[in-house]
C-alpha cells in the first residue's frame, strides 16, 4: 500500500512518517509540507492513500482534495481538532486521526485501508461527504485546551495549560513552558494555536504562542521589531516586525 503525506509542518510530517514506517505494511511514496506545491506530486506517485492535514495556510485539505480532481486516492484527514464532524469523517473511503496521531489509531486507520482496497468496504462519495465535514464545522463550537500530554519515553505528564507562559518551537520540536519546566509536545505550534483560546493566547511569532496572562510588558526594538517582557523577569520573546501591529492591538496598545 502505498500512501502520500501532506502537512503544512514538517515536525508533523516526518513524525507521521516514522509511525507508518514502523507499523509495516504502508510505503510512503511522497511527502510535502506546501499544499500548493504537491498536487503534481500526488498524481504522478498515484498512491493508494493521502494523510491529509485540513487547516493548512493558502490552500486547505478540503480545497487541495478539490484540485486534486479523479482518480482520488483514500483520505485519512489529520487534525488537532477536538474530535469534530465524526460522523462526516467515518463515512465510507474518509477517515480521520487526531493529533498527536497515536500508534492504534494508525492501525485503525491502515486496517480500514486494507479492508477499501481488498473490496471488502465501500468507498464513498467524496464530495458529498466534504459537504458534511464542511456543515458540521460551521454548527460546531470551539473545544479548547485544557490539558496536554508531554511524553518521554514510557512516561507521560499531563499539563495544565492555564499553567503555561508560552509554546515554542526549537531544533524541530515544540515545547510548553511552565515556570517549573520545559515540556516536549507532540502538536506543532500550528496545530496548537486553533486549539488554545483566543481571548488568552496569541501567535506573536510563527514559531511562539504567548499566554496573555504572563505578559509583562512590551518594548519596541531596533527595525520596527519589538519583544515581550514576561513576569518571571528573565523571558524575552522576539516580534518580528509583521506581527508587532496585531499583538500591540490585541494587547490594547
Amino acid at each position: 500500500m502505498r500512501a502520500f503525506l501532506v502537512d503544512d509542518e514538517p515536525i508533523a510530517v516526518e513524525r507521521l512518517r516514522g509511525l507508518i514506517e514502523e507499523h509495516g505494511r504502508v510505503e510512503v511514496v511522497g511527502a510535502g509540507s506546501n499544499p500548493a506545491d504537491v498536487l503534481t506530486a500526488i498524481r504522478a506517485s498515484a498512491p493508494d492513500v493521502l494523510f491529509l492535514d485540513i487547516e493548512m495556510p493558502g490552500l486547505s485539505g478540503f480545497d487541495l482534495l478539490e484540485r486534486l480532481g479523479s482518480p482520488q486516492p483514500l483520505v485519512f484527514f489529520t487534525t488537532a481538532y477536538d474530535r469534530y464532524a465524526l460522523d462526516a469523517f467515518k463515512v465510507n473511503s474518509i477517515d480521520y486521526l487526531l493529533k498527536p496521531i497515536e500508534r492504534a489509531d494508525l492501525a485503525r486507520a491502515i486496517a480500514k485501508l486494507e479492508r477499501v482496497l481488498r473490496g471488502t468496504e465501500a468507498r464513498g462519495d467524496l464530495v458529498a461527504v466534504l459537504e458534511q465535514v464542511r456543515a458540521a464545522l460551521a454548527r460546531k463550537e470551539p473545544e479548547y485546551l485544557v490539558r496536554l500530554p508531554s511524553r518521554s519515553g514510557d512516561r507521560v505528564d499531563f499539563i495544565d495549560v492555564a499553567e503555561v507562559t508560552h509554546f515554542y518551537a526549537k531544533d524541530k520540536l515544540t515545547f510548553a513552558a511552565t515556570p517549573a519546566k520545559h515540556y516536549a509536545l507532540d502538536l506543532a505550534i500550528t496545530d496548537l494555536e486553533p486549539r488554545l483560546d483566543p481571548r488568552h493566547w496569541l501567535r506573536i511569532h510563527r514559531s511562539t504562542l504567548v499566554n496573555l496572562g504572563a505578559i509583562k510588558e512590551v518594548h519596541s526594538w531596533f527595525a520596527g521589531k519589538a519583544i515581550v517582557r514576561l513576569k518571571d523577569g528573565k523571558t524575552e520573546l522576539p516580534i518580528p516586525r509583521e506581527r508587532v501591529a496585531e499583538v500591540k492591538a490585541k494587547l490594547g496598545l
